[in-house]
């Protein structure tokens, strides 16, 4: 049979071509495999390294994050002093210009809004004119006061801002007269209303008018402008209205004060 196939012209030449590409074919499949595992450490070196994504380096990610996105401080605080206008019935026996002195905190829930407590210390300097109504040589007269307000922070620029404050207030006002010729159990005048010592229309019959002091309630309201003078330090320039109530009489003042905001 062999030798027939053999016989038959040109066969022998296509049996072999076919036999040649057969081999060739296997040879190169075999390369291909050879080569494919070679080049996956390639591509690997070629590919630039990944950031790790452990969970410490998340956790400090975030917490970058959350310090980067609060551009406020959660505590403030402030001290200041100035002079006092006064207004009703204090402005007509306090003259303007007392000296004032003021502490405060405030705990800021964002960039805008807060809570503030306020101390401050105002000089009344009875007017001349009071103090003969009192028949006293001299007096001193101050007033207390504890404010309790919301503020709200208006960023105007990265160096100027505002601030808007209102609320509820505490005032503690005393006094105390260096002598006085009034005869007890006289008619008293506006002053002695004023002063918080007259008792059923007339002053005390036992002659304890010299000294007042009284608790009233009341309101405060204002504003101020800051300027940053620091990275972490604001100047503030500020004006309040307070006013107080109780025992039928009112306290107003009108403090103006500077001081820094840290």
């Amino acid at each position: 049979m062999i030798r027939k196939v053999r016989a038959v012209p040109g066969l022998n030449t296509v049996f072999s071509a076919v036999l040649i590409v057969f081999f060739a074919s296997i040879s190169a499949l075999q390369a291909q495999q050879a080569q494919s595992p070679g080049a996956q450490p390639t591509q690997a070196q070629q590919q630039p390294e990944q950031p790790s994504s452990s969970p410490e380096a998340s956790q400090e990610e975030t917490e970058t994050s959350k310090v980067k996105a609060r551009n406020y401080k959660k505590w403030s605080f402030n001290v200041g002093g100035g002079a006092s206008l006064t207004n009703g019935a204090t402005k007509t026996f306090v003259r303007g210009g007392g000296g004032v002195a003021a502490a405060g905190a405030a705990r800021n829930f964002s960039k805008y809004f807060g809570l503030r407590v306020d101390f401050q210390f105002d000089n009344l300097p009875l007017r001349n004119q009071t103090l003969q109504l009192a028949q006293a040589p001299g007096a001193t007269s101050h007033v207390y006061s504890f404010l309790f307000d919301p503020i709200i922070n208006i960023p105007v620029s990265p160096n100027w801002g505002g601030y808007i404050v209102f609320g509820g207030s505490y005032y503690r006002r005393t006094g105390k007269l260096d002598s006085s010729t009034a005869i007890p159990g006289s008619a008293c005048g506006g002053f002695f209303t004023w002063w918080g010592t007259c008792y059923a229309g007339s002053l005390p019959l036992n002659g304890n008018f010299l000294s007042s002091s009284m608790n009233q309630f009341g309101e405060n309201f204002g504003g101020g402008i800051t300027r940053k003078i620091r990275p972490n330090m604001d100047l503030y320039v500020e004006f309040r209205y307070l006013h107080g109530k109780g025992d039928g009489t009112t306290t107003d003042l009108r403090p103006i004060t500077i001081g820094v905001r840290w």
